[in-house]
């Protein structure tokens, strides 16, 4: 199976976010060798949550960030009890919060104990095979710093590389490549042996280029 998450950022009113669930839900193949999942802002969580129901469309929601903390007296965190309610995964451990927010280590891994004991996947963000993973996480993506929204991604080789080395550090880990994705390269991504999907920012904002990198990664 492969993965193919969008990663909106900080991007998309709500009702941008339903003009681009009418356009992407109805084209997204139903593949069990596709997973496919998109991580809005937490404002369009509840009414992303209401259009995939009510359009039974092959996606799953997930978030971009969890708090550390439980529910309780933090201002401004969404906690994982909560939002399970509406997400299935999270993603953790993002270079941008690394660096704009001053994310460590810990703090990762406490987001992610706090995703395993509410039932939502930890995705966490590695951006080499020194950064550590939390204990408990399945899922990573790798994404050098340097192709971040550069539009300069990674080789394939190396990224497979990277990915390679990972799986033998830590068992049954599955990695995704993130970092300057398109519908050009992504099959040149998950076509390699040791990578599993992609982490997709920019070109998921649009509804027609996401749609082409779902299709592409099913090509023969």
């Amino acid at each position: 199976m492969k993965w193919i998450i969008a990663n909106w950022k900080s991007n998309k009113n709500i009702a941008e976010a339903l003009d681009w669930i009418a356009q992407v839900g109805p084209e997204i193949p139903r593949d069990e060798k596709l997973k496919v999942v998109v991580c809005p802002t937490f404002s369009a969580l509840s009414e992303m949550k209401k259009a995939i129901t009510v359009g039974n469309f092959p996606l799953v929601l997930g978030s971009q960030d969890l708090s550390s903390f439980g529910t309780g007296a933090y201002t401004g965190e969404e906690p994982a009890q909560l939002l399970n309610q509406l997400v299935s995964l999270a993603i953790l451990g993002h270079s941008e919060r690394r660096k704009n927010f001053s994310e460590t280590d810990g703090m990762v891994a406490n987001k992610v104990n706090q995703a395993l004991e509410n039932s939502i996947n930890p995705l966490v963000c590695v951006q080499g095979e020194e950064t550590p993973v939390p204990d408990g996480c399945k899922l990573i993506a790798y994404e050098p710093i340097s192709a971040i929204g550069t539009g300069n991604p990674d080789t394939p080789q190396n990224a497979n590389q990277v990915a390679v080395a990972l799986k033998q550090k830590y068992e049954n880990l599955e990695v995704l490549y993130g970092g300057s994705v398109t519908s050009e390269n992504v099959r040149d991504f998950v076509t390699q042996d040791g990578i599993n999907g992609v982490l997709v920012g920019n070109a998921s904002l649009d509804a027609q280029e996401f749609i082409k990198i779902c299709k592409s990664v099913l090509e023969n």
